[in-house]
């Protein structure tokens, strides 16, 4: 078979590595200071790649993006990059922290949170912890915990964990946990059993449509039956105040776990705004016996003090130019 002679014979194809030094070398041309001056235009144009040059960079593009050739072994061999034990560690906390995110969103309304997520936000707290604590097996002896923690600006790892860490503070969960919060405490297990008590006691006396709880309109059913439930609700709820109050005397402004707290809210609005209920007050008559009685104290003791005080009599005193001029004048009726 004969060759087109309008053809170029193909040369054998040169190595990667190769043919990149003979593109550098033809892109490079004179070295710095060794073009005159006033080279002209057409001198430097000759100096710039061929069109087959040009196609030699552009096969060389490619193999080295489909990772051929020089790719990998022109990386420096200290790349940074992570242990399998430590990327392990790194999964492990992404994927229980897309848990807790996920609890801490889906808890959101009606509140939640510690009641639904303390598993979890237990979980990734160990996991923050082995980061902490891991040493990986890099051959300059960096830790684990230097490159997931500090080796960057931003330092994602970190961020996430103090944002679950002050979520969990401002809700104070740990006031509904047990002491190594591992789970629900027996006041607040029996307060959140209270508070479904009196919602479905709310719900079984809803009289008229029964469609929502919020579209009735006649509620006398549950102020009258379900008074008792909601005022041992509320009195529960005052008990754990002070005892929290008694508990935290160092720390001013304490409160209870934002669960707690959402269920009385609820409750109370239901009970006064909704239902328009009240409940009397049993100490009405002392209270308003024990106002009067103060009312009328300074009434009575100026009263008191008009009738015991003694009643001294005005004695006129004559004075003593009065006297003598009363005795000259006796003086004188006598010598006439």
């Amino acid at each position: 078979m004969e060759l087109d002679p309008t053809v170029a014979p193909r040369r054998p194809s040169l190595p990667p590595w190769r043919r990149l030094l003979l593109l550098l070398l033809l892109w490079s041309g004179p070295a710095l200071g060794e073009r005159p001056i006033g080279s002209s235009l057409r001198g430097a144009l000759r100096d710039l790649p061929s069109e087959q040059q040009l196609l030699e960079v552009e096969d060389l593009s490619l193999t080295l993006l489909q990772g051929g050739g020089l790719g990998p072994l022109l990386l420096p061999p200290d790349l940074p990059d992570l242990d399998p034990e430590c990327r392990e560690l790194l999964l492990d906390f992404a994927n229980s922290s897309t848990e807790l995110t996920g609890c801490l969103v889906r808890s959101a309304r009606p509140v939640r949170l510690c009641q639904a997520c303390y598993p979890l936000f237990q979980q990734v707290a160990g996991r923050m912890d082995n980061i902490s604590r891991a040493v990986g097996n890099s051959s300059e002896g960096q830790s684990c915990a230097r490159s997931l923690l500090m080796a960057d600006r931003m330092q994602i790892v970190v961020i996430l964990s103090e944002f679950f860490n002050t979520t969990w503070q401002e809700a104070n969960c740990a006031n509904c946990l047990t002491n190594n919060s591992e789970e629900l405490s027996n006041s607040t297990v029996y307060f959140l059993n209270l508070f479904n008590h009196t919602l479905t006691c709310f719900e079984h006396n809803l009289q008229g449509s029964a469609h929502g709880l919020l579209q009735t309109k006649n509620y006398s059913e549950v102020c009258k039956n379900c008074r008792e439930a909601y005022k041992t609700l509320s009195s529960l709820y005052s008990e754990m105040q002070k005892m929290n109050e008694l508990e935290n005397k160092a720390e001013p402004g304490t409160h209870l776990c934002i669960d707690v707290e959402d269920a009385m809210n609820i409750t109370r609005k239901l009970w006064s705004r909704t239902f328009n209920c009240s409940v009397p007050c049993s100490d009405t008559v002392p209270v308003i016996a024990v106002s009067v009685f103060i009312l009328f104290l300074p009434v009575v003791f100026y009263l008191s003090s008009f009738l015991h005080s003694e009643q001294k009599k005005r004695k006129l005193i004559l004075p003593k130019r009065l006297k003598s001029s009363t005795s000259f004048a006796n003086i004188q009726e006598n010598s006439n």
